[in-house]
């Protein structure tokens, strides 16, 4: 047993989403949170600043004493090289790996579509793991760059017209190319959840990049035998790089709750 919390960061609150879906699979586990609002989005920006950013997040969580990290980041989790996460002093997991998984486990007609932010989708790391376990698979990405800031400030309420308007430009293209299934690559997407499922019918499965991960991470931390055993009772603790204000409101749309106790702001451009 290890009673150690997990460590999960995030370009912004859209993680919280990973969080939720990690409460519910391992409700007596401690959870530290990083939410680098003060820089987000990080899907508009280049490789060398994406991978700097993921270290300085990495280095806060590894002084909280963390015994596992979740990149709940599809940028970070497509950019920062994976060499580099295996030197961690700790187990490192990002989004990437487990939701390609599940999209071809859900395929039927081997049409899979993928939208991330600017720097997910050029990166090509989710084509890549797909097409190594199914060769014969047509993919089809967009990048959607206006989705993180749209649910950041709160465009996400269904049936909001802009919102629905962005999402109509940007998956037309994947509807009328007949994906059956669709990766939600960024953990603020399903936040959207349900306006892209009405726009993309009922037919197409939607992969949340966030629940997925939330539950390889429960695995492998119980084969590493880093569970602390506890089946309730888990605690957060919540930190962000600008002002906290209004955290708990932005905070309860994403975990489904009040975040409760506080929330600190921290100089992340220190670590």
């Amino acid at each position: 047993m290890d009673t150690r919390p997990i460590g999960v960061f995030d370009s912004g609150l859209g993680g919280l989403t990973a969080v939720r879906q990690l409460r519910r699979v391992l409700p007596g586990e401690d959870i530290v949170y990083f939410g680098d609002t003060g820089r987000v989005p990080y899907g508009s920006r280049g490789r060398d600043i994406i991978v700097q950013y993921a270290r300085q997040d990495i280095r806060f969580l590894l002084q909280q004493d963390v015994k596992f990290i979740i990149a709940a980041c599809g940028t970070v989790s497509s950019t920062y090289p994976p060499e580099e996460a295996a030197r961690l002093p700790v187990p490192f997991t990002g989004v990437v790996g487990a939701t390609a998984r599940a999209a071809v486990d859900a395929t039927r007609n081997r049409k899979i579509g993928i939208i991330g932010t600017a720097a997910t989708v050029r990166s090509g790391s989710y084509a890549a793991i797909i097409r190594d376990m199914m060769p014969d698979v047509q993919i089809f990405a967009r990048a959607c760059p206006m989705f993180v800031p749209l649910v950041e400030n709160g465009y996400f309420n269904d049936g909001n017209p802009v919102t629905k308007l962005i999402i109509a430009e940007y998956l037309q293209e994947l509807k009328d190319a007949g994906v059956d299934t669709l990766i939600l690559g960024c953990t603020h997407y399903p936040l959207l959840k349900k306006m892209i499922g009405d726009f993309m019918g009922d037919e197409v499965h939607l992969v949340d990049s966030g629940k997925v991960t939330a539950q390889a991470a429960a695995a492998a931390l119980d084969d590493l035998g880093l569970l602390n055993g506890k089946k309730s009772g888990g605690t957060a603790r919540y930190f962000v790089s600008d002002t906290p204000d209004n955290f708990d409101e932005l905070a309860h749309t994403f975990l489904g709750e009040y975040a409760g106790g506080t929330v600190e702001r921290i100089a992340i451009e220190t670590y």
